[in-house]
């Protein structure tokens, strides 16, 4: 009885010591990252084409990837075409109902080819961000590079993580769309491109879910 007791105070022992470890590690990478302690039960991807899978097989976009790497249900609401405005518009009935966790935000697009004025694109993200936090749910926003010769939105992306205490996911389609066999045509991955944005996206938000879980 003696060793068995010793054995399950070990194990006891090596699984706080693991939680200690990972807390204090996430604290230090995560600490400005509002609402931590999510309780929220989905994982919500928010976006356009990019979100959709468009270049791809049903089940290649990057959200059903993702599903099969984290422990919770991933919802895609991506749809083709969206202005982060359009996006704005639909965020209660396609995003928020689902009570998420999580909201990861992939928009900008759509905003650069149509020549929104960045300053709006700015002002809509934000609302955007502001209303899932407001719901209890964390915020990841995944960065493009857009400009003809300037990275015009990555500046915007890092700076509206930064002042609203969202995850940044910077450039997250960096050396995909110029590679033929990553991409399904100038603006849009194929399979391989998708599962490579996911891998991204996996490796950036999963220690937020697991100390939200810890949190929890």
């Amino acid at each position: 009885m003696g060793a068995i007791r010793q054995s399950l105070a070990a194990k006891r022992w090596i699984l706080l010591s693991v939680a200690l470890a990972l807390s204090s590690c996430q604290d230090n990478d995560y600490r400005g990252i509002r609402n931590r302690n999510s309780q929220g039960t989905t994982v919500v991807c928010f976006g356009d084409s990019l979100t959709e899978g468009v270049g791809a097989e049903k089940g290649e976009d990057y959200p059903s990837v993702l599903a099969r790497r984290l422990s919770y249900p991933v919802i895609n609401a991506g749809r083709r075409g969206d202005t982060s405005a359009d996006a704005l518009a639909r965020l209660e009935a396609e995003v928020l109902r689902h009570n998420p966790r999580l909201v990861i935000v992939l928009l900008g697009g759509n905003d650069f080819s149509q020549r929104v004025p960045l300053d709006q694109t700015e002002k809509n993200l934000a609302q955007i961000i502001e209303r899932v936090q407001a719901s209890g749910a964390m915020v990841a926003l995944v960065g493009l590079r857009l400009g003809l010769f300037t990275d015009e939105y990555g500046p915007l992306y890092k700076d509206l993580a930064a002042r609203h205490g969202a995850l940044l996911v910077p450039d997250a389609l960096q050396g995909v769309l110029s590679d033929p066999k990553l991409s399904s045509d100038r603006i849009h991955p194929n399979g391989a491109g998708y599962r490579l944005l996911a891998e991204r996206v996996f490796r950036a938000v999963k220690p937020l879910l697991s100390e939200a879980a810890l949190r929890g």
